[in-house]
């Protein structure tokens, strides 16, 4: 679910799609979880209250980011965990792709179109996110999630 909850965008949190996180299956954890959530993503939960970067991270993760630049130190936390599977913007030719996920990413799924958020009332957007997106798996289990849903988008394998 992972509401976008940098400082300067307390107020405009964006849910992650529910049938993407059915898609995928069950975790353990959503780190960057937002108070108020319509449904579930994970067994448990880090609020911005909580500080999901601070916080012991175990089992399979979820994570949609808080976006803009500070997505990176998320990333680079849940590549070094090495289980979960995360959602930012498809920005590839970034510094933050480039440091935490073409080399330390087990696959990625690049959606057809664009995604419609949701805000924490469960209310889907009325407009697309405005740029393309992406999940990002770290571990051989969370590759494997990816590709089942690989008719979603284009499906990439970055390690066999």
């Amino acid at each position: 679910m992972g509401g976008h909850q940098s400082a300067r965008m307390m107020k405009d949190e964006w849910l992650t799609p529910p049938n993407i996180i059915e898609a995928l299956g069950e975790f353990e954890l959503d780190p960057c979880s937002p108070i108020n959530r319509p449904w579930s993503t994970a067994k448990k939960h880090y609020t911005v209250e909580d500080d999901g970067l601070t916080q012991d991270w175990r089992g399979r993760v979820w994570m949609n980011p808080p976006y803009g630049t500070e997505a990176a130190v998320w990333l680079d936390k849940l590549s070094k965990h090495g289980n979960g599977i995360a959602l930012i913007f498809a920005r590839t030719e970034t510094k933050m792709f480039f440091d935490h996920v073409w080399n330390k990413a087990d696959a990625l799924l690049f959606f057809k179109g664009r995604l419609f958020f949701h805000h924490v009332s469960g209310e889907k957007a009325k407009a697309n996110a405005g740029a393309p997106s992406v999940l990002i798996a770290y571990g051989k289990g969370n590759a494997e999630s990816l590709r089942k849903i690989s008719d979603w988008g284009k499906f990439i394998e970055l390690k066999s």
